[in-house]
């Protein structure tokens, strides 16, 4: 007989607040909540339950697809109602967070959903941080358990990788999927299938739809990623309202080809799969060919991509050969236009940020919104302000200003970060999101271009880091006197890093490969790593003596300009 971990039922009418308030993080103010929840914007259930009903009502209809293997609601309900049991029987509570390196696979959706029915917080970390990433996250958040996937390290033994950093962090209970049977920790499927006794634990009361769903992170100007929490009734509106505008129904078929722990990975491919009751078809690596092939097999209907697919797809020769007829929309933060031209499927770009705002238009939306902006608010109860940087004045239509926005889901403080958040709202609570963009009036309505950044972070296909960390690794190295990184443009990743170095006297410029060794020993993720370096003998200055970060970026953008065209 299965273990059932009970926690059924909407939060009732007229009740709000978390049922288990969390230190550190910041909350809806009760009033507001109750207008929120009372009006119908956000969601009564928490994301267990979501599927608990998903489950009851389609059972037998398939909810994802990986690699050949496909998992119905029904089968995603026991299996992750197992695995909730099988962490509360080793002493995992209410509101202890879990790290998680895996990577896009249905071992994820299942370790993913036990979290959610069990009340333990995912840290949704990705399997390319390195020491320096999860020992200032473990640091932080204090985990009690580590999720990690044998095979998403590619070449590296990321199982090792873990187990050191569990020690290190005195994390007690380390969670292998994929794993070979004597490797270190629980195995995840072990866990799954040792809880199928009688029914013994009640949950039930323990957390509601407000309590925290996940912890995502948002790689901030310090290196340090920042700390976001996510709560089940905000998130799964979140995604209602995006998913809305491309007027996704009930059993539509989705692809998701990126990181599934990302926060547009978790509301496209796993809230949206449960609340809709839908089906994701997932690819663990990217393959265009394979990427059209799943399209055209499994009839999808909405596609997600970003970064690097983007250029692939458009590129992609033999477009001719698949059948794209299902699709009624693409969504991609660059690049709608080439992928629209080249493949028939109607693309809009976008725009979102893990603090809670998403920009888009609509498959019917002129091309001028589609291709030319990145839309307007999915919901009607966001608010956009677009403010002149370093003051609480707005712009003029057509005039450039830091998008500050306010609304259901949107960040009301970073996780256990005062100081930051003392300087990351106005004094009427939007959040100011250090990125500019510029309003234009289009087919009637008020639509938004992406101008850029205000901070000094890098978005490389979609993994966005700040420097700080970078640099003071760089300034520790024996032949560098000091370092600065800013971000160069690259055609395929949108960005990558660049590094401008002062070299010490008597001492040669370390190659590219040779400042990559240096900093992946020292623990930094291999994303991150500068991929070319530029020599110089002082740094460019503003009138005030401060760092010119425009400077240096407008000098790599101008050298590789040059050189492209010649």
């Amino acid at each position: 007989m299965r273990q059932h971990c009970t926690g059924e039922g909407a939060t009732p009418v007229g009740q709000t607040g978390p049922r288990h308030p969390l230190d550190g993080v910041v909350y809806t103010p009760p009033e507001q909540a109750a207008y929120y929840l009372d009006g119908g914007i956000w969601e009564r259930q928490t994301l267990g339950d979501t599927l608990r009903s998903a489950a009851k009502q389609v059972p037998e209809r398939i909810a994802f697809v990986c690699e050949g293997y496909r998992m119905s609601f029904g089968e995603l309900d026991v299996q992750s109602e197992r695995l909730a049991c099988g962490l509360r029987a080793l002493g995992l509570q209410v509101h202890d967070r879990a790290m998680f390196q895996m990577g896009t696979s249905i071992d994820t959706v299942v370790a993913l959903f036990a979290c959610f029915k069990a009340g333990i917080v995912p840290v949704c970390s990705i399997p390319q941080y390195r020491d320096l990433e999860i020992g200032k996250l473990a640091e932080l958040t204090n985990p009690k358990a580590y999720f990690v996937q044998a095979d998403a390290g590619g070449r590296f033994d990321l199982v090792s990788f873990a187990a050191a950093m569990s020690e290190r962090h005195q994390i007690p209970h380390l969670i292998v999927a994929g794993g070979a049977p004597h490797a270190t920790g629980h195995a995840l499927e072990g866990l799954c299938e040792g809880t199928t006794g009688p029914a013994a634990l009640d949950i039930s009361g323990e957390f509601g739809c407000e309590d925290v769903v996940a912890f995502q992170l948002s790689g901030g100007s310090t290196g340090v990623p920042k700390v976001i929490p996510r709560f089940h009734a905000e998130y799964q509106s979140h995604v209602r309202s995006w998913c809305a505008r491309y007027d996704m129904q009930e059993g539509h078929v989705g692809i998701w080809a990126l990181p599934i722990l990302h926060n547009a990975g978790m509301m496209f491919a796993i809230v949206r799969t449960v609340l809709y009751r839908a089906t994701t078809v997932l690819m663990p690596q990217w393959d265009v060919e394979r990427y059209f092939d799943a399209i055209e097999r499994e009839r999808v209907q909405h596609a997600f991509t970003i970064g690097p697919h983007a250029p692939a797809i458009a590129a992609y020769p033999n477009v001719a050969r698949h059948d794209l007829s299902s699709v009624r929309s693409l969504s991609t933060l660059m690049g709608a236009e080439a992928i629209e031209r080249a493949t028939g499927m109607p693309s809009i770009n976008m725009f979102g940020i893990t603090e809670g705002l998403v920009l888009t238009g609509t498959p019917e939306s002129p091309m001028e919104v589609r291709h030319g902006s990145v839309g307007m608010p999915c919901s009607p109860y966001d608010e956009v302000r677009l403010l002149r940087p370093g003051t609480d004045e707005a712009v003029q239509i057509g005039e450039a200003g830091e998008l500050c926005f306010r609304g259901p889901s949107t960040l009301r403080g970073y996780y256990a970060a005062p100081e930051i958040n003392a300087v990351s709202f106005t004094p009427d609570g939007f959040f100011r999101s250090g990125d500019l963009m510029r309003a234009a009036v289009s087919d009637g309505q008020i639509v938004y271009r992406f101008e850029g950044r205000m901070k000094d972070n890098i978005n490389r296909g979609g993994e966005k880091f700040g420097t700080e960390d970078i640099e003071h690794l760089i300034a520790r190295h024996p032949a560098i006197a000091d370092g600065k990184v800013v971000a160069m443009p690259d055609p395929i990743y949108g960005e990558k890093a660049c590094a401008f170095l002062i070299v010490r006297d008597g001492y040669k410029l370390p190659t590219v490969a040779e400042l990559g060794e240096y900093l992946l020993a020292h623990g930094l993720a291999k994303f991150k790593l500068p991929e070319r370096i530029e020599a110089c003998d002082a740094f460019p200055t503003t009138r005030v003596g401060k760092l010119d970060r425009a400077h240096l970026r407008a000098t790599i953008a101008g050298k590789i300009a040059e050189e492209s065209v010649i």
